[in-house]
């Protein structure tokens, strides 16, 4: 089934506002965004100015790379139609779980009550956590894990019986806590720094109960101020044109996309999908996810073993085929003469090859004239610099947009103590017209 939002005029756009875009940490403080810390968020607070000036309530908005809803969760605060695609299961998961901020709060608390009855049996589930994986163990003392795990079996025991909605809250509320109750450095960012601890760890009931009444709290909230409710996330590879919405009924696209900067966006939540027992260890991540995804990290790119001759020829990448085809065959020698020996030359051909294809999808699901904000940063993979912004911006025109430009926001890789390059580098908003 196609979905599209009832046809509106377009208002002109109204000037932006300038705000920290390319951070989630500001998302902390708001409801709804605060559920669960996402590492590859941005700023809801900026994505509201944007969709602000391109309409409001009159603009529909999609972000092919929907991640955990910020795009989505701050249309619905400005009142707009907002679809998400999101190709990571996992990621998809939490995106549709906040999305359910419109349903019953009360349902929700009384669920919760329900599952957190569970936390009574956790002694029994000693062995179990005794017998959990290796990166579990390093994260968890013995009597957290198994209290951990009263939560989790509480709510697979009793999701079947819930509210589906009070069910996706539940279920984000526990994964929403996994961090906060780890005494290892698990960082804001995805890797799990075992050697690491920090001071302020919850006890696993303290931070369900807390987690639960903030959601609560942000339902009410949302509700009494009548947000839109009405976004949609889609389970959607933005590589693929056939687009589960009705073409051309897009305005704006604002979205961040994967970083070409070996980024694992794969391993963001390795540490939850292993607590809920979807992946058993860091090499399932390539079957359950990055399969899925954009591929934007080496080890993506080499498992997926791409003839780089071929995909360097490839029709989609014309438009820079002598600049990249320099830059990758130039990273094919320098990776020699490193320990790694990293696939770098593979990834960006990759990335390029698939944003090519999500650029060809978006023309595809955008009206003429619409308009696209990506969040995007350069890179300089083995100190070999990659213009990202350009490229993207000529692979746009090559699909069949008009015109780009780019608005620098902040400077990236300035301060060289322990860099593994110094090329200075930056980020900011790559415009797309047409």
């Amino acid at each position: 089934m196609l979905f599209a939002p009832p046809p509106t005029a377009r208002p002109k756009a109204k000037p932006l506002q300038t705000a920290r875009s390319g951070t989630f940490t500001d998302n902390m403080r708001l409801p709804v965004h605060r559920w669960f810390r996402y590492s590859a968020g941005f700023s809801a607070e900026w994505a509201e100015s944007v969709i602000d000036a391109h309409g409001g309530k009159h603009c529909t908005v999609l972000d092919p790379f929907a991640g955990s809803g910020t795009t989505l969760v701050a249309a619905e605060h400005c009142g707009a139609a907002a679809f998400g695609f999101e190709s990571h299961p996992f990621v998809n998961r939490i995106a549709e779980a906040k999305l359910s901020w419109p349903s019953d709060s009360d349902a929700f608390l009384d669920a919760a009550e329900t599952v957190k009855q569970h936390l009574d049996t956790w002694e029994a589930l000693i062995t179990e956590a005794q017998g959990a994986p290796d990166l579990l163990q390093k994260c968890y003392s013995v009597d957290v894990l198994a209290q951990l795990y009263a939560l989790r079996n509480g709510y697979t025991t009793e999701s079947g019986a819930l509210d589906p909605a009070a069910a996706r809250l539940v279920w984000l509320a526990i994964t929403g806590i996994l961090r906060a109750c780890s005494g290892v450095g698990t960082a804001q960012w995805q890797y799990i720094l075992p050697n690491k601890s920090k001071a302020k760890v919850l006890e696993p009931r303290v931070a369900f109960d807390a987690k639960v009444q903030q959601m609560a709290a942000d339902m009410r909230s949302a509700q009494e101020h009548r947000w839109s409710g009405s976004a949609r996330v889609f389970a959607h590879d933005s590589r693929n044109a056939q687009i589960p919405i009705e073409p051309g009924s897009v305005d704006l696209v604002l979205t961040s996309p994967p970083y070409a900067n070996n980024y694992d966006y794969a391993d963001a939540t390795r540490l939850e999908m292993m607590f809920w027992g979807e992946i058993k260890g860091w090499g399932d991540l390539q079957n359950a996810v990055r399969q899925h995804i954009v591929r934007s990290c080496s080890q993506h790119a080499a498992a997926d073993r791409v003839d780089l001759a071929s995909m360097l020829e490839h029709p989609s990448l014309s438009a820079i085929h002598s600049e990249i085809s320099e830059v990758c065959n130039e990273l094919a020698t320098v990776r020699l003469g490193k320990g790694g020996k990293k696939a770098y030359h593979i990834m960006v051909a990759a990335y390029f090859h698939d944003m090519a294809a999500t650029f060809t999808m978006l023309r595809r699901a955008c009206r003429d004239g619409a308009r696209m904000c990506f969040v995007v940063g350069d890179s300089a993979p083995y100190g070999v610099y990659v213009p990202v912004d350009d490229w993207l911006g000529r692979l746009a025109v090559a699909a069949g947009f008009t015109s780009y430009s780019f608005e620098k926001l902040r400077d990236r890789n300035t301060k060289w103590k322990n860099r593994k390059h110094t090329v200075p580098l930056h980020e900011g908003h790559l415009w797309i017209e047409g």
